[in-house]
């Protein structure tokens, strides 16, 4: 029997994620991420094509690295503005019954008390289909509009572990099974006696009280993560459900689950109860050549300085101080950047010739990384991701878009349907709340 492929859309409140330019492409409804009614359809047509969520990705602050300003990203609408995802997913819950919501919140700027209550609320009202994509906010903008020092990389993740520590505690510890009892006749709405504070004290937290939520359906929301550091790698063994990829190629996509996979058997935890989800932008077309001539109109579109800003945070390195002829020998230094070895995987693909420049580097980007693209006809793509999903161990797929809703609409009506013939889609929902439905 087929493995099966779980799908989840990814989406962001705001105009333009990666795709920088494509704001201009005629027809793209950049403009809709601030109607609650685009969030709502957006939610039908997935749960129509059995997605198994909707994964909300969330940046804290501005993309300032690329010429040394916030310029460009504002410009370029470069995830900016945005807005806070989490008021939509209440709508979106009522309008479907089974579809599950990832929502972004990051552990170095939300406190765990207060992020503990959030998302036990969304949970409640969502009926179980929450899941928390848990993310270390690496943007030095995002810290000085707090008032902090941006802590460094690995100290993040140590800092991240105590953070699940204390999280834990208020969802699993705090209030037994049974504690609320609605005794009208004795006037006890919960019992004082299975309500109990954590007590927690450690380095980074000190929260002694109770949670403030009553448990939720999953009290515990389906916990994401999207590190690819070694560090990031080992915080993910550790805690993580599910695991975004941004892996360039087949074999570091598989590098990246095999490792992840072998550090989880170490803390005791079951590797195949890990799901892999590398991002992928469709572009369909009837036919192979219709899906040629969308991908060229949609390069047309595209932004090479908005491209580079993006690149610019990924490695902390301002491209517009790169000459294209110095380019290849940055890339060649191997600096202990997993976006610099992106790029480095990128020229060695391609030949690793000087006459790679700027701007050929911006182009391969435009939608934000080589290794995303599937270009074809319904059936080329059904057969690029089953390919891939048997050859790396991924679980399934987390689908962007070009344009806003029309790549979902086209996803969902023409290659679904393909991927549910061959049994690798789902035709129906399972029961249960979202762990369930995702991990059986």
């Amino acid at each position: 029997m087929a493995k099966r492929m779980r799908l989840n859309a990814v989406e962001m409140a705001n105009p333009v994620q990666d795709n920088a330019g494509l704001w201009l492409y005629p027809g793209n409804r950049v403009e809709r991420y601030k109607d609650l009614d685009y969030w709502i359809e957006l939610a039908q047509t997935l749960e129509r094509g059995k997605f198994d969520a909707l994964f909300f990705a969330d940046i804290l602050g501005v993309y300032d690295v690329y010429q040394g300003s916030r310029d460009t990203a504002v410009r370029e609408g470069m995830y900016f503005p945005i807005n806070d995802p989490s008021y939509a997913i209440p709508a979106m819950a009522a309008a479907t019954e089974h579809l599950g919501f990832v929502l972004t919140a990051s552990l170095s700027y939300e406190h765990p008390y207060a992020l503990a209550r959030k998302m036990s609320t969304l949970d409640h009202l969502t009926d179980g289909r929450l899941g928390w994509n848990m993310v270390m906010s690496n943007l030095d903008s995002t810290a000085r509009n707090y008032g902090l020092k941006q802590l460094d990389h690995d100290e993040r993740y140590n800092r991240g572990d105590e953070y699940l520590e204390v999280c834990h505690k208020l969802w699993e510890e705090s209030w037994e099974n049974g504690a609320v009892v609605r005794d009208r006749i004795n006037r006890i709405y919960a019992d004082p006696a299975k309500v109990h504070e954590i007590g927690h004290e450690g380095k980074y937290f000190k929260v002694p009280g109770i949670h403030l939520c009553e448990p939720s359906p999953q009290r515990t929301p389906v916990l994401f993560q999207a590190g690819s550091s070694d560090r990031g790698r080992e915080f993910a063994a550790k805690h993580a459900e599910c695991i975004f990829l941004n892996a360039m190629t087949e074999n570091e996509t598989k590098f990246l689950v095999q490792d992840i996979r072998q550090r989880a058997e170490r803390y005791g935890r079951n590797p195949e109860e890990i799901l892999f989800f590398p991002k992928i932008n469709p572009v369909i077309g009837d036919t192979e050549e219709e899906a040629q001539q969308e991908l060229h109109n949609l390069l047309a579109y595209s932004s090479p300085e908005g491209a580079l800003s993006l690149l610019s945070v990924w490695t902390g390195v301002d491209f517009s101080t790169v000459s294209s002829d110095d380019l290849l020998a940055f890339i060649r230094k191997g600096e202990q950047r997993s976006g610099t070895n992106y790029l480095f995987e990128f020229f060695k693909r391609n030949g690793g010739d000087e006459e790679w420049g700027i701007e050929q580097l911006s182009k391969y980007f435009a939608f934000g990384g080589v290794g995303s693209l599937r270009v074809g006809t319904p059936e080329q793509i059904a057969d690029q991701l089953e390919q891939f999903m048997d050859h790396t161990g991924v679980d399934g797929y987390n689908i962007a878009y070009a344009t806003r809703s029309e790549t979902f609409e086209q996803f969902v009506s023409k290659v679904v349907p393909v991927l549910q013939h061959r049994g690798r889609v789902q035709n129906e929902y399972a029961t249960g709340v979202f762990r369930h439905k995702l991990l059986g």
